[in-house]
């Protein structure tokens, strides 16, 4: 397993749209465990192929339930609406407050290319939606409401309220 560097804004790789992943290889299972150790080394909850510089449709998120590695996935319905601050990997240090799903259902493969469909809500939901995003090359930062916010700007300034 390796971490592996997360392009950032700028990266054309992050614009591109991804193929399907039509078998599993030794290559596509070494890419899921890296991406989850991307995942875990940048502190992110959610990570998809592009980000690491793979046009392929995988997913991987742990949102501190139970983390998961999705094959080709698509939101195939959804419900309500949650709005609030997210951020990214690719655009670190930055956060901006975007309006999604409150409840998603999910379909893909999973690592044994078995198809899976899972129900997500809040945090959960919000992940699904942003990772599938990256597949079809679309940032966060199309969808926020208002400006993007530096993270470091906002917790100095925090501190200089307490």
């Amino acid at each position: 397993m390796a971490i592996r560097k997360v392009r950032e804004v700028g990266d054309d790789v992050l614009t591109k749209e991804c193929r399907e992943v039509k078998k599993m290889t030794p290559r596509i299972s070494q890419l899921i465990d890296d991406m989850f150790d991307t995942m875990y080394e940048y502190n992110g909850v959610g990570l998809a192929a592009p980000q690491v510089g793979v046009l392929r449709r995988i997913i991987v998120v742990d949102v501190g339930e139970d983390p998961r590695a999705l094959i080709n996935p698509r939101i195939v319905s959804h419900e309500g609406t949650q709005t609030g601050e997210e951020g990214c990997l690719s655009f670190p240090g930055k956060y901006g407050i975007v309006t999604r799903p409150m409840k998603v259902t999910v379909e893909g493969l999973d690592r044994n290319m078995n198809p899976v469909s899972w129900e997500a809500e809040g945090l959960l939901a919000r992940c699904f939606c942003h990772e599938v995003d990256h597949l079809d090359g679309h940032m966060y930062t199309e969808f926020v409401e208002g400006e993007i916010h530096d993270v470091a700007m906002e917790e100095a300034m925090e501190e200089e309220d307490e």
